[in-house]
């Protein structure tokens, strides 16, 4: 508002110097030319009486325009002072650490709504990344709680003498030291992944051998669980991809375990390949639980829990789902989860991108 004010006066001041110093010169030489002498009384008073009437005609003409152009400054002002002390409360509050600030801003101007609406987004990312931190924190804490308590209570056991050293003791303190080993494996695992620290190796593979490979891995699991293992034929299954082998087949035993997990006795699970535009998508369809629409959107965070969260492993860490997508990014594809929900099954798929012809297969 002051700014604007300072512009107004200034350009007021202008106009009138420039209106005094250029208008009775002007006015006396057109005089002059209609035959008026130079010396005349006459001369005098017309030109007096048009300096008087310019000055009164001027100075009213712009007193009006300035006040008519401070007023709608003025209000201006007010109408973008409004939204932006929402906006500056709004971030204080979330420089605060309270995430669920919201700013309401309607009618300002495009420019001002755009803002308010990337606010809110960051603001509403931000709470997710918040949540997700906590949830992660009380589930490791919960992850690590379990082998800890029972070291602790084996520990106690033997210096007690209430527990020998026995085999059956070997087995179950070596059970949970596995256990903790595997869990600071795969943080660290899906943290490297992440953070783009991950080694590949890539190099020309068929669908058909990632397939075999992930299959022959997992046959007798399945076997024991009267589950069956099928993969459906189709062309792409002689596709060619440029992957990390031992990688993307990580991510395929991981999906297959998955669905073992969560498919009951006489079921089916069933691997399929097909290709979208440049992509090669590998699907894991089973017929199992299936998932709740709720929780889609969060199974391949790190330990989320649910009813029948797809990515909880009962005897595992709980992030496989997690490294699965980590490694699937590296390789600049991308994986999805779909289930038509609760008793439907759970659809997996792979999207990854297939070298063209023009380009050949590259190793890296």
């Amino acid at each position: 508002m002051v700014g604007q004010s300072i512009v107004l006066l200034a350009g007021a001041v202008t106009v009138a110097l420039v209106a005094a110093a250029v208008g009775p010169p002007m006015f006396h030489n057109h005089l002059l030319q209609t035959g008026h002498p130079a010396d005349s009384p006459e001369l005098v008073h017309i030109e007096l009486a048009y300096r008087n009437a310019s000055l009164t005609s001027l100075g009213w003409g712009l007193l009006i325009s300035v006040m008519a152009a401070g007023a709608v400054t003025w209000v201006l002002a007010r109408l973008l002072r409004r939204p932006l002390t929402q906006l500056t409360h709004a971030a204080r509050e979330l420089a605060r650490g309270h995430y669920g600030a919201r700013v309401t801003i309607a009618g300002s101007g495009t420019e001002l709504d755009t803002l308010a609406s990337a606010f809110n987004v960051m603001a509403a990312r931000l709470e997710g990344v918040e949540d997700t931190r906590r949830r992660l924190l009380s589930d490791l804490a919960h992850e690590l709680r379990t082998p800890i308590a029972t070291l602790a209570a084996y520990h106690e056991g033997l210096t007690d003498g209430i527990i020998d050293l026995g085999p059956g003791t070997r087995a179950v303190l070596t059970e949970q030291t596995v256990r903790l080993t595997r869990l600071a494996d795969d943080i660290e695992e899906v943290s490297r992944a992440e953070e783009g620290r991950l080694v590949m190796n890539r190099q020309p593979v068929a669908v058909a051998d990632l397939f075999a490979a992930a299959t022959n891995a997992l046959r007798e699991p399945y076997a024991a669980m009267g589950v069956q293992l099928q993969v459906e034929p189709s062309a792409e299954l002689a596709a060619t991809v440029d992957v990390d082998r031992s990688r993307i087949g990580q991510v395929l035993t991981n999906l297959l375990s998955n669905a073992l997990r969560h498919t009951p006795a006489e079921g089916t699970v069933f691997l399929a390949a097909h290709r979208d535009g440049s992509e090669v998508v590998l699907t894991v369809r089973d017929e199992g639980e299936g998932i709740a629409a709720a929780q889609l959107p969060h199974v391949f965070e790190r330990f989320y829990r649910g009813d029948s969260a797809r990515n909880r492993d009962r005897s595992g860490s709980g992030i496989g789902l997690t490294i699965s997508k980590a490694i699937v990014d590296a390789h600049g594809g991308s994986i999805t989860a779909a289930s038509e929900g609760p008793g439907h099954g759970a659809t997996f798929s792979v999207s990854i991108p297939a070298p063209t012809r023009s380009q050949g297969v590259k190793h890296h």
